[in-house]
């Protein structure tokens, strides 16, 4: 008799050939870990910063917390093989987007900053750019005596000192002390619908909208609603940016540059 063949050995998964390091933290880092999950030769890695208490977590693999400035963030790239590194931080993030900057100048391994754009105003808003909350805080009192708040928890101090203004402050954690003395507290997650929106500021009676120049249509709403009912916007103005870093302005653009960078 002859011998019964062996049986086949299935083919062994193929190893990642790229580690893609997202510094996360926005709905284009999510759409981008959630892109990449299903393509085999990569392993991705979204960071979080940890200021929020319940993080939207992507696909992938994760890590939350700081890396211990430039120096931990080249380490960290080095020691973990990382090929690709994209920036997708809140355009607010000013300080980790110049870490990021100067990790890659310190490792050499490719970085992309995938930035949304800003809001344009449209016929009829009343749009005040300010440079900082601290302006923002100097010019409010001027526009209104209640301000719907959105520009975070962390910087809510800055508005402290305004005893004469009500504010309505949305935010997805509690804020910490210390905090304007008329004050109330939303506790919520974008995306906000327009409807919502105007429920919003007609049943507080909001006379004055404050925010930051985040872009997106996650938390785009609140603009029409304030145009439609009339109310002046203090808008803040993004950050420097760190130059020489290749920029995307979109999730599909950000794969683009990665397929090319692949190849």
């Amino acid at each position: 008799m002859s011998a019964e063949p062996a049986p086949p050995f299935a083919e062994p998964a193929p190893l990642p050939a790229h580690h893609v390091l997202i510094l996360g933290g926005t709905t284009e880092a999510r759409r981008l870990a959630e892109a990449l999950a299903d393509d085999p030769s990569c392993h991705v890695t979204t960071s979080l910063a940890g200021r929020v208490a319940s993080p939207v977590l992507p696909p992938g693999d994760t890590r939350i917390g700081g890396f211990g400035g430039i120096a931990g963030l080249a380490a960290w790239i080095v020691a973990h093989d990382v090929t690709r590194v994209v920036d997708a931080t809140h355009p607010f993030a000013e300080r980790m987007s110049f870490h990021a900057a100067e990790a890659q100048a310190l490792t050499g391994v490719p970085l992309l900053a995938l930035r949304r754009p800003g809001w344009t105003p449209r016929p009829g808003d009343d749009w005040t750019f300010v440079d900082s909350l601290d302006e923002a805080a100097v010019r409010l009192p001027r526009l209104g005596s209640r301000a719907f708040l959105t520009t975070g928890r962390m910087g809510l101090h800055t508005f402290a000192h305004l005893t004469d203004t009500w504010f309505l402050v949305r935010s997805v954690d509690p804020p910490d002390a210390p905090v304007p003395p008329r004050l109330e507290v939303l506790l919520d997650r974008g995306p906000f619908t327009l409807e919502s929106e105007r429920e919003l500021i007609a049943r507080h009676r909001i006379d004055v909208l404050v925010t930051k120049d985040s872009g997106g249509s996650a938390t785009a709403p609140k603009l029409t609603a304030a145009r439609e009912a009339g109310i002046p916007v203090l808008l803040v103005r993004r950050p420097r940016v760190p130059e020489g870093v290749a920029e995307a302005g979109d999730t599909e653009t950000a794969l683009e540059w990665l397929g090319a960078a692949r190849a």
